[in-house]
């Protein structure tokens, strides 16, 4: 346990920004799991012969939304940089096969 005050009120803002980075954490892990879904979705569809347009919409819509919370998150240091880039890339990799 922090015995000084300086050490008490860092230990007050780690415990903030812990639960702060854990929400911004679970979130982008949302994003990228609902452009994996839509994916599975817009693959499904395709398969079925069913309305492909939409769900491609719903698969540029996630991928944008995820983009942009993985930017943010890299820029922070939430993860690293590298991450981001890589997680981007992979994404947008699987969406262009699946388009093909």
């Amino acid at each position: 346990m922090p015995n000084t005050a300086s050490a008490k009120k860092r230990h007050r803002q780690n415990q903030a920004a812990r639960l702060r980075n854990r929400t911004q954490r679970s979130d982008l892990r949302t994003s990228i799991r609902r452009v994996n879904e839509a994916l599975e979705a817009y693959a499904s569809a395709r398969a079925d012969g069913s309305d492909t347009d939409t769900a491609l919409e719903a698969v540029n819509n996630a991928y944008v939304s995820a983009q942009k919370k993985i930017d943010k998150a890299g820029s922070k240091s939430l993860i690293h940089r590298n991450k981001a880039a890589r997680t981007k890339s992979r994404l947008q990799a699987r969406i262009k096969k699946a388009k093909a």
